[in-house]
């Protein structure tokens, strides 16, 4: 795989799976890092203010105790800010999601609560003595552009990549087998580590060296069939039963991409085909 500019400029995080097949990530740099929070900072210095201007009576009665309220308000939006947007919305705030930034765990599955408290607590520390000095330091001298609050999490900050959706997660040629309520419904219930391994694999599989692609394929194809307690029809391969159960997985045609995709699925479809019988509940 030929290294992309932005690789060779911030670096990769390479993940290797229990079937040996490697995902690559490219870093976010100290730069495009520092612009979003920049944009953070401001959004929490409104906030911050907005909410003391709710204070404000008690602040003019007690002058000598305004000072202090405010470095708490502070502290407890830019916490509150960032523990609760990168929880949400699985690793971004609203810098990083201008600048296609993202947080992820070392092992390249998405944040969670634990995540994004430990490394957003941390800050107190990262910020020392005035802009991050020390958290800018550390992420200068890591070697996956980790500060302080990312090595006491296991996380890291990666640089979302814009991939087209694979030509073969279209469903010409398998559309009863997308239409049988059946398969989309237990496709719905899949986890949401499952869901996101299973994308994750369509959308990256050109990377793959043939073997590793068929390893790989191989394995999430057995995974799927337990999960979701069908068989696979038989003239599918690995890869298409998996890219089909990727296709499931996305908003109907017409869905609005923002919207919840675990609504029932739009009816105009065509009937199901003989095909789509052959994936048969266990």
């Amino acid at each position: 795989m030929t290294p992309t500019p932005d690789t060779l400029l911030d670096g990769t995080h390479t993940v290797l799976t229990p079937e040996y097949v490697e995902f690559r990530f490219t870093l976010a740099g100290v730069y495009s890092r520092f612009l979003a929070w920049l944009l953070d900072a401001l959004i929490v210095g409104f906030a911050t203010m907005a909410v003391l201007v709710v204070f404000q009576v008690a602040m003019a009665a007690f002058p000598g105790f305004a000072s202090a309220l405010g470095i708490v308000v502070y502290f407890l939006v830019d916490w509150g800010y960032g523990i609760t947007l990168e929880t949400v919305w699985a690793g971004q705030t609203v810098g990083k999601r201008v600048m296609s930034l993202r947080v992820i765990q070392e092992s390249g599955v998405r944040i969670g609560f634990y995540h994004a408290a430990l490394r957003n607590l941390a800050r107190v520390v990262d910020r020392l003595p005035l802009l991050y000095l020390v958290g800018g330091s550390v992420a200068l001298v890591s070697r996956s552009h980790q500060r302080l609050g990312d090595l006491l999490a296991g996380t890291i900050v990666v640089r979302e990549r814009r991939l087209k959706v694979p030509s073969a997660i279209e469903t010409r040629g398998e559309e009863g087998l997308l239409a049988d309520p059946l398969f989309v419904s237990r496709v719905k219930r899949l986890s949401t580590e499952e869901r996101e391994l299973v994308l994750s694999a369509a959308l990256r599989r050109e990377e793959l060296r043939l073997e590793a692609r068929l390893t790989l394929f191989s394995a999430l194809g057995a995974r799927l069939q337990d999960s979701l307690a069908m068989e696979k029809p038989a003239h599918l391969s690995d890869e298409k039963w998996t890219l089909l159960v990727a296709a499931a997985l996305l908003p109907a045609p017409g869905q609005r991409p923002g919207r919840s995709s675990n609504g029932p699925r739009s009816t105009s479809r065509s009937p199901p085909s003989p095909s789509a019988t052959s994936a048969y509940p266990r």
